[in-house]
């Protein structure tokens, strides 16, 4: 008597006719035929169950399967395993091309006091994409993206933040939580995917948990010390995007000032008079509107926030005994 199993992957759905004493091996070796995806790398989900924690030798039967079962595959091609060995040897030479300039003394404008090593030290170390998921070299890519924004590099550098590993959470693995600190920035794993594995989240959603968390490297539970604390990380992101979309000076990562020339056209010119008193009203104006901006940008963090605290996994313990 045959087994019928329907194995889902990556959208795909393949009809397998085994026999209830085959082995797991035999079911993999199949998988691979049909998806390119090494036995090593498979993760089969079926009824809350794991292959994983299985022996590869045991029976259908042994494993939990029966005729008629659906099961998702999770997996990452031969062909993606290579290109993320790609990306990650692009990522080794960037950082080496980084500890190699940081070694050597930088030209200043102006220094408020930082030096080059704490652009070292407060960083994230290591970015860590799940492989079994598809299309790591794309969660890696957005990881990236994270660690090298201007903003997120800001406030670590000023609130001196230190993260071992950036890594993803699987959306199959802890369906209830966006963002998870471990032992207060030793490890920071964040919800990069949709639910159905379909695509990633939108880049700044992902960076407001990301700020979320990186707050929980000082305060463990969501008390008024951590909303004081990561209001102002939320604040302080959207004030240095709005100093550089302005044009304006800011204080990068580095701990650096870069002024760049001042001339007559960088004053607000208006028509009918060089009087003080019109020039004035036009910066008014601008920063009254740069204000509101920043308020409303508030008011929206904070609802934002009252969601996203009943989705992260770190208040309480585990964001320092884990």
């Amino acid at each position: 008597m045959s087994m019928n199993l329907t194995v889902s992957h990556r959208g795909q759905s393949y009809q397998l006719a085994l026999l209830p004493d085959d082995t797991l091996a035999i079911l993999q070796a199949k998988l691979e035929e049909l998806t390119s995806t090494p036995p090593p790398l498979q993760k089969l989900l079926y009824k809350g169950k794991s292959n994983k924690a299985l022996d590869d030798q045991i029976t259908l039967t042994q494993a939990g399967l029966k005729d008629g079962m659906k099961v998702q595959m999770l997996g990452t091609t031969t062909k993606e395993l290579d290109g993320m060995k790609a990306v990650e040897n692009e990522q080794q030479k960037r950082e080496r091309i980084m500890k190699e300039r940081a070694s050597k003394a930088p030209t200043k404008l102006r220094s408020t006091g930082s030096s080059a090593s704490n652009d070292i030290n407060y960083r994230f170390h290591k970015l860590v994409p799940l492989a079994h998921l598809p299309e790591p070299s794309s969660a890696l890519n957005l990881l990236q993206r994270l660690s090298d924004d201007p903003a997120i590099r800001h406030i670590m550098q000023k609130h001196k933040f230190t993260v071992g590993i950036l890594t993803e959470l699987a959306p199959h693995e802890h369906p209830e939580l966006l963002g998870l600190n471990e032992n207060a920035g030793q490890q920071i794993k964040l919800r990069l995917r949709t639910d159905r594995y379909d695509g990633f989240r939108t880049y700044k959603e992902v960076r407001r948990v990301l700020c979320h968390e990186l707050t929980h490297n000082v305060w463990g539970d969501h008390d008024n010390n951590f909303k004081e604390l990561n209001s102002l990380l939320n604040r302080e992101v959207a004030e240095y995007e709005s100093s550089v979309q302005a044009g304006t000076n800011v204080l990068g990562y580095s701990g650096e000032v870069f002024e760049g020339p001042t001339t007559q056209l960088d004053a607000p010119q208006v028509l009918g008079g060089g009087g003080s008193g019109a020039s004035s009203l036009v910066a008014d104006s601008m920063e009254d509107r740069r204000r509101r901006a920043l308020e409303a940008a508030e008011r929206r963090l904070r609802l934002e926030e009252e969601e996203m605290e009943n989705s992260c996994g770190t208040a309480g313990r585990s964001s320092v005994t884990k």
